[in-house]
């Protein structure tokens, strides 16, 4: 048995539908632009509609809201390029030669897509209307299935209505795409011809998961402020004109005092008779202050539709010092662009990889993995120190490991080295040296001396002993701190995780030995110091 990403049943053919079935016409260019004089009952009425399945007029209203709303087309932009701007990459399912093969031919042909970075963005539009729609173009070239091309469809041609008659769309889940040959109830697109991507930032039906269904208000609240703004700066610091007039004045009359008073603002010019008067009232709205209260509702408006979209509101919000991020990922708390990364992964790994693998190689064979590569990197100068510290505590380290690990291949015979940068040798003047040596150490009197160059005296001798002994009864001493930190090595999958564990695990390390060692050396570097004053 055979599912569709929709958890139908389906019948697979031998070979896939080719035909364009959601032809993009004339008529989805027009719009019926519901912003227009919209209003809070005007926007209910949307999403009451929206909810029965009928997606119409939100799909549009959507639409332009991104067009009408600078700060919320940013932010929105912001979001999808955090994501877009990840690398991928396709992955056998092992590491049997079948499982590459599929791997090689499922990379060709999707890297082999001249419009894959294009259809990536259209799918991520669910980010902001809760699901977006794209139709896989199938071509037959000889035995093999590719893909063409993957073509948007507006998120308006498609609708969730139920019909008890048509088995295939008795879930809500299940979308009809409008087409030419069903304009008005729709059609359900063949197996695996519809990629259909879904937001799932909380739980309930696709229609009404998207941000700019949180967005929505806040866009209507902020375009009655921008209004009454636009309409307070026209008018600001002009005086009040007042018209008085007779009671004995006719229609006419009054009619031609309104012109008057209305030219006076704009033409500053007007004519009126005699039995008529106009007053200048001086306005003081710039003394209240009363202008400060439209920023403040467009500013609070922007912030919030900041948290829906990028969870924060740092990143759009001017900080003196800094211009801005450098990447877009900066600007998008990690946990989002990690959940959008994993979703737009999987609906091309299980809708676009999943038909492309088996129309080509059988519906029974293993999908490879589509990754995007959403974690950071790791800084490698910082990780290289680790290394090396692990290095000079003798900790076991293969040479395989260290090339796997910083992606540096190791060398075959014959390959020519990299020669080792000439160092000049330290002096020593013939200076002794100890059994320290043999551990890896080198003694403070290889490399000091008196000012005449001699060799040390008695008394620098006996320190020297002194430090020599310390260094080598100090590896006894270091086991009951080292022996944790390998553990904690071996069982941390990063740098992070491993420093966070050494931290956390200060306190419960046995310094017993090392404390007395230090002790002792500084009692007997002390009575040293007194004997030898």
């Amino acid at each position: 048995m055979i599912l569709d990403q929709f958890g139908r049943e389906v019948k697979i053919t031998k070979r896939p539908e080719t035909r364009e079935i959601a032809v993009t016409t004339v008529r989805d260019r027009w719009s019926t632009y519901p912003s227009q004089g919209m209003t809070p009952q005007t926007l209910a009425t949307i999403f009451k509609e929206a909810d029965t399945g009928d997606v119409y007029h939100q799909a549009e209203l959507f639409e332009e809201m991104e067009e009408k709303d600078a700060h919320l087309f940013s932010v929105l932009q912001t979001r999808k390029n955090a994501v877009l701007g990840l690398d991928y990459e396709v992955q056998p399912y092992s590491d049997s030669e079948e499982d590459k093969k599929i791997q090689d031919f499922v990379a060709d042909c999707i890297f082999g897509l001249t419009n894959l970075e294009d259809a990536l963005l259209d799918l991520l539009d669910a980010v902001g209307k809760g699901y977006s729609l794209a139709e896989i173009i199938w071509q037959v070239e000889g035995q093999r299935v590719v893909i063409g091309d993957l073509r948007w469809i507006h998120p308006k041609k498609a609708a969730f209505y139920e019909f008890e008659a048509d088995m295939w769309a008795k879930s809500y889940e299940v979308p009809r795409i409008f087409t030419e040959a069903e304009p008005v109830k729709g059609e359900i697109m063949p197996p695996f011809k519809l990629v259909y991507h879904r937001y799932k930032a909380r739980s309930g039906y696709d229609t009404r998961a998207g941000v700019l269904r949180v967005c929505a208000w806040v866009y209507l609240f902020k375009n009655y402020a921008l209004k009454d703004w636009i309409t307070f700066a026209e008018i600001f610091g002009m005086p009040l004109r007042l018209g008085k007039y007779d009671t004995s004045a006719t229609s006419e009359d009054r009619e031609a005092l309104i012109t008057a008073i209305k030219s006076l603002g704009t033409d500053a010019a007007g004519i009126i008779s005699k039995s008529t008067e106009i007053e200048f009232v001086q306005s003081v709205a710039g003394i209240t202050g009363g202008n400060i209260i439209f920023e403040k509702l467009v500013e609070f408006c922007d912030k919030q539709m900041s948290k829906a979209v990028l969870g924060q509101t740092a990143s759009t919000e001017g900080t003196p010092g800094k211009l801005g991020n450098e990447d877009a990922q900066d600007g998008v708390r990690h946990d989002l662009i990690k959940a959008d990364a994993e979703a737009l992964a999987k609906t091309v790994r299980f809708q676009i990889i999943r038909p492309l693998v088996g129309y080509n190689f059988g519906w029974d064979k293993p999908l490879p993995w589509f990754k995007m590569l959403y974690e950071p990197p790791e800084d490698m100068k910082m990780l290289s120190d680790v290394y090396k510290n692990l290095h000079e505590i003798n900790y076991p380290l293969t040479v395989k490991h260290v090339s796997e690990r910083f992606k540096v291949p190791i060398p075959e015979d014959g390959d020519a080295l990299l020669e080792k940068p000439n160092t000049p040798p330290v002096e020593t003047h013939d200076v002794e040296t100890h059994d320290v040596e043999t551990h890896g150490r080198t003694s403070l009197r290889k490399i000091l001396k008196n000012s005449e160059g001699t060799r040390f005296t008695p008394e620098q001798r006996g320190i020297e002993d002194l430090s020599d002994a310390s260094l080598k009864e100090s590896e006894k001493a270091f086991r009951g701190i080292l022996e944790p930190v390998k553990a904690m090595i071996r069982e941390s999958e990063s740098f992070d995780e491993l420093r966070k564990n050494i931290l956390s695990a200060y306190k419960d390390m046995d310094t017993a030995d090392l404390e007395d060692l230090l002790q002792r050396a500084i009692f007997t570097a002390d009575m040293w110091g007194r004997y030898t004053a």
